[in-house]
């Protein structure tokens, strides 16, 4: 690396998602000399305040057991709500649902909420720039880290080459891959041996009728399956694209909504039901175990992913397009982008077996969500489980190189993230004292 064109930061952040905005605000709170700088390869700030920008201020949601314990979740869930100032939602009748999850061996888990929406958190995330700008933070969008030179400090841009005093790096899930190779460049060891896999399923509020009561409500199965990620309303399923490690594109999965609000509702709901797979040797990255499995259902989907009526299911038949109809099926999908077939024949029998077991207890538990018409769509995958050699409690990996957010495994999601990226913070300042 050269020097011609060099700039110097004290902090430079990877990703401008929760964890990276959740650090930048405690070290420009903290130390407001500090020059930083978040730079983030998209043209526009992303992370889940993004997508849907569903929040839970409730522990265990979004923090990872190996890192964090009650008080100190609660400690940082603090800190995030002091900052973020989040309008919990009201919940109802969460009694019923309980006394017939538990007949089940299931749990109900009561979290606290607050739900913006894809448009309130756009909305958010422009307040929080205009925030950072008045800190004099540097915001670098549309600009990607290409290289890292640990022992001089230095990080190569698609633009440009800085020299860091300190370097914080939060790509979030779909920087799983990038962080990887990170890790591997400062021959910092990992495992990643853990992976979500399962299905958005998409059906009629009135199927799903719990969500009048509870927005996003955390069933938990046995057999590691979990509910996760619920949206109702103006609600609609969503393609991710990734790429494998060969470069190589698969989509998996997600849904999101429009804050209450917007309007024209559309009077679906959906949401993930993910079992959770932990490998042993010799195959242990679930990386390229879920790569291979969204490649699987690009085969299966003519490079599309799949959707199946449970209907269809039920009676043993893949889904075609003629049963996407008016009769029993009584409503368009809201990702249309999908080849009508049978998940049965993409998905490990095993994870599908775990699901489908728990989709029966949650039809007993709120009746309604195995009507004909309910969707199963698949892949959805969730690689956020990399599992770095820590040095510290504050995600301290190499000299003066820290991770943060989904990605680097510290947390699930959005509130959580930011709690880690101020965990993360306070390790830099630290060792600057």
């Amino acid at each position: 690396m050269g020097t011609a064109s060099r700039e110097q930061y004290d902090v430079v952040i990877i990703g401008s998602g929760p964890a990276g905005m959740g650090a930048a605000f405690e070290l420009s709170e903290r130390r407001p000399e500090l020059r930083i700088i978040i730079l983030d390869r998209l043209q526009y700030s992303s992370g889940g305040m993004r997508n849907d920008c569903k929040m839970n201020f409730t522990f265990p949601i979004g923090f990872p057991l190996d890192y964090w314990d009650r008080d100190q979740a609660g400690e940082y869930l603090e800190k995030v709500s002091e900052f973020l100032k989040p309008s919990i939602l009201p919940k109802s009748r969460l009694a019923i649902y309980q006394q017939r999850a538990q007949r089940l061996d299931t749990e109900l888990l009561e979290i606290e909420q607050t739900h913006l929406g894809t448009d309130g958190g756009l909305r958010l995330i422009k307040e929080l720039q205009k925030e950072l700008e008045r800190r004099d933070v540097t915001l670098a969008l549309k600009e990607e880290m290409l290289g890292l030179d640990g022992g001089s400090h230095v990080i190569e841009t698609s633009k440009r080459e800085l020299s860091y005093g300190q370097l914080l790096i939060a790509p979030g899930r779909q920087g799983f891959r990038f962080l990887q190779q990170t890790l591997d460049a400062l021959g910092v060891s990992y495992i990643d041996n853990i992976v979500d896999i399962g299905i958005r399923i998409e059906t009629r509020i009135e199927h799903y009728p719990i969500v009048t009561d509870y927005y996003d409500p955390k069933f938990h199965f046995p057999d590691k399956v979990r509910t996760f990620c619920t949206n109702s309303g103006n609600a609609h399923v969503v393609k991710e694209l990734y790429h494998s490690s060969s470069g190589q594109p698969y989509h998996s999965v997600n849904g999101h909504a429009y804050s209450a609000g917007h309007g024209k509702e559309n009077g679906l709901v959906n949401f993930a039901m993910l079992k959770t797979v932990g490998l042993t040797e010799p195959l242990a990255s679930g990386q390229q175990f879920a790569e291979n499995l969204g490649m699987q259902a690009m085969l299966m989907g003519g490079g599309k992913p799949l959707m199946q009526r449970v209907g269809d299911f039920r009676v043993g038949s893949r889904s075609k397009l003629e049963t996407f109809n008016n009769d029993l099926y009584d409503f368009a999908p809201s990702l249309r982008d999908c080849c009508p077939g049978d998940i049965s024949l993409a998905m490990p029998a095993r994870v599908l077996r775990g699901i489908w077991k728990a989709m029966k207890r949650l039809d007993t538990i709120v009746p309604g969500i195995l009507h004909p018409s309910t969707i199963m769509y698949y892949p959805e995958i969730k690689l956020y489980a990399n599992k770095p050699a820590y040095l510290d409690g504050y995600f301290n990996v190499a000299e003066d190189v820290f991770l943060a957010g989904d990605g680097a495994g510290t947390s699930r999601g959005i509130t959580a993230a930011w709690a880690s990226g101020i965990r993360a913070a306070e390790g830099m300042i630290r060792k600057n004292r």
